[in-house]
């Protein structure tokens, strides 16, 4: 555990700055609730007169969100965590959103995003899907909340376990090597096949 005492101090008022930590217990119990209510506003909303929803079409939104986060979390590691502003305020709210990790990246406080940022993006995004997708979104969104959720803890995970496994060392590879060989590249965490896609994986021998 990181001491407070060398944390990386974001604002001056102690109780804001006690909104940007979240604690791994602290993480699982609030997920733990929110996906359950979600997936069962979903299934609430997508009800027939049967009592239950076309199971085809949820699962098939549900995994579509999840591919859709993947990509969600590929851009905003990309082009907004990594931007290289022109303002110095716009410098110092991109080092709030992430640059501090960079700074400290082993701090297990802040290795997963705060409820602050996350609830708030998510009501957001929440209304966005089912206001252009109608009651169907509710699956979309529960998957893209999923893929949300399973990135955090991986990310979590590849900072602070020891990752056994053949897919677990690969997942914690490639990020690695975003911050110790090149932060211009391996920006995905869960969906690695982004990287391929668009160019952006870090080979072996590459170096900062």
């Amino acid at each position: 555990m990181v001491p407070s005492h060398s944390r990386i101090k974001l604002f001056e008022n102690r109780w804001l700055e006690k909104l940007t930590v979240i604690s791994i217990p602290g993480f699982l119990a609030l997920w733990s609730v929110a996906l359950p209510v979600i997936g069962w506003r979903a299934w609430l909303a997508t009800a027939g007169a049967q009592g239950a929803p076309d199971m085809l079409a949820a699962g098939t939104a549900c995994l579509a969100g999840v591919v859709l986060w993947t990509l969600t979390e590929y851009a905003l590691h990309r082009f907004l965590f990594h931007w290289d502003p022109a303002s110095a305020m716009m410098e110092q709210f991109v080092f709030v959103m992430h640059g501090n990790h960079h700074d400290m990246p082993n701090d297990p406080l802040r290795n997963l995003m705060p409820p602050i940022v996350s609830l708030p993006v998510a009501a957001v995004i929440w209304a966005v899907v089912v206001g252009l997708a109608g009651p169907v979104g509710n699956w979309l969104f529960l998957g893209w909340i999923s893929g949300y959720v399973a990135y955090d803890l991986v990310h979590y995970a590849c900072h602070q376990w020891p990752m056994k496994g053949r897919m677990a060392r690969l997942l914690k590879t490639h990020h690695m090597r975003h911050h110790h060989l090149d932060e211009e590249g391996n920006y995905a965490i869960t969906g690695m096949m982004w990287d391929r896609l668009f160019g952006t994986r870090i080979a072996r021998e590459r170096r900062a």
